[in-house]
């Protein structure tokens, strides 16, 4: 479900593409590889990795770390979808 303080995945996608544009001077497209465009370098996606964890109030570690969950926009809106859905049997509260 998705409440005022969680966007949903079309409205992440639109939030990174205007982050990603403030920060590299240059419009994106959800689907575009940006390593192989130019548009990240190994430095920069950490920066991303920082923004998307402060930002969603997510964990990016071990295995999530991977370029391909950061290779395009829409990706990294599904690593940080996937990220926010609690674990079942996971502690509440």
């Amino acid at each position: 479900m998705t409440t005022a303080n969680t966007p949903n995945t079309h409205d992440l996608e639109k939030e990174l593409l205007e982050f990603l544009e403030e920060r590299t001077g240059t419009a994106w497209d959800a689907d575009t590889d940006l390593f192989d465009a130019g548009g990240l370098s190994s430095l920069f996606a950490m920066q991303v990795v920082v923004h998307l964890e402060k930002t969603y109030a997510i964990a990016v570690r071990g295995a999530d770390l991977r370029l391909d969950n950061f290779r395009t926009v829409r990706r990294m809106a599904e690593l940080v979808d996937r990220l926010r859905v609690p674990a079942a049997g996971g502690r509440h509260g």
